[in-house]
């Protein structure tokens, strides 16, 4: 099987910022990603037994204990046709305890439930946490109902967390997912950005299960327009979009950057429809013992656009056409449409 290719690896550009070294939300520095991925059975959905086509992502903002070293959190609902953990406490505040878990909706408790032994683990004599976990729906594909994330699942994608990481497509929590009618799933881009005289990264990574076909656009092409997925079936949408940098931010200001999260799905035709739920979790691993000044904030508004945008686009671009439950099929977007 040829190896489907990033954006960039097309020689097309998004976008006027540098890229990070790696055009990944690890290349923030202490960050690091880890995906376990389900893929088991093929044929009729029995529940409980499988096809299984899911998994769990977990994106750490740094290698010490999160939950003795705090970072600055900041959550946003576009649409909130979905389900989250932790969201509530993170914009009450302002800080993120606990390793970042993208996962399917069904799952989204499970996962919660085995962050806590996680926390628990590394934390002695504490009794309360705040898990953090995302989800989209990858039902036409998995046998969700069936919840196959285990405990030992989350204990690996957190353990084995890897920076550089630029694993895309179907992996993790992506592994089930759709996007604008084509196979969606996990995707991630950086972007370099000066602030206050500061070098800092914004970077992104998305777990896309979203979009209306003939909305999709990739740079300035209405591709969706004349361009459809092979016909079938419409899937419950979402999109989890996690944005950080080192930058220097209080949580009120990472707020305004995780509401510019929205621009980056616009531009690829995004319509938060009534369907999917839309939301953002951001961070910051960088200090705030002094923000930066808030008429500097539009290069960090501008990094998290451009890197939500082209995170999006790979995730497209690197998802293979999958079979999933009961011979149900999400076919990849053909690479040369898009170059």
């Amino acid at each position: 099987m040829t190896q489907r290719l990033r954006y960039r690896e097309l020689g097309l550009t998004l976008g006027n910022l540098p890229l990070g070294p790696n055009n990944s939300i690890t290349d923030i520095p202490e960050v690091s990603v880890g995906h376990v991925t389900l893929i088991s059975g093929e044929g009729s959905l029995v529940i409980g037994n499988g096809p299984v086509r899911t998994g769990v992502t977990a994106i750490l903002p740094h290698q010490d204990n999160i939950f003795e070293r705090k970072v600055t959190g900041a959550a946003h609902v576009i649409n909130g046709f979905g389900k989250s953990v932790g969201f509530p406490q993170v914009n009450e505040l302002g800080v993120i305890e606990s390793p970042i878990m993208l996962t399917n909706t069904l799952n989204t408790w499970r996962v919660a439930d085995a962050t806590i032994d996680y926390l628990t683990e590394t934390n002695p004599g504490i009794y309360s946490f705040n898990p953090v976990v995302g989800e989209c729906n990858d039902s036409y594909l998995n046998d969700m109902v069936g919840r196959h994330v285990a405990r030992e699942h989350v204990f690996s994608a957190i353990r084995e967390a890897t920076s550089p990481n630029i694993d895309e497509g179907n992996v993790g929590a992506g592994t089930g997912m759709t996007g604008w009618g084509w196979k969606g799933g996990i995707g991630t881009s950086s972007r370099l950005i000066t602030v206050d005289a500061g070098s800092y990264v914004a970077g992104a990574l998305v777990l896309v299960n979203t979009g209306v076909p003939s909305e999709l656009r990739v740079g300035t092409k209405h591709i969706g327009k004349t361009n459809a997925p092979p016909k079938t079936p419409p899937a419950p949408g979402s999109i989890m979009m996690v944005v950080g940098t080192n930058c220097p931010v209080d949580s009120r200001q990472l707020l305004r950057v995780a509401k510019r999260a929205v621009f980056g799905l616009a531009r690829v035709g995004g319509t938060a429809e009534h369907g999917s739920g839309d939301f953002v979790i951001a961070f910051s691993n960088g200090s705030v013992s002094e923000p930066v000044k808030e008429d500097s904030m539009t290069a960090l508004f501008l990094g998290a656009i451009e890197a939500v945008e082209e995170a999006i686009v790979n995730a497209l671009l690197k998802a293979e056409t999958m079979i999933g439950r009961d011979g149900n099929t999400r076919t990849a977007l053909p690479t040369d449409l898009v170059r």
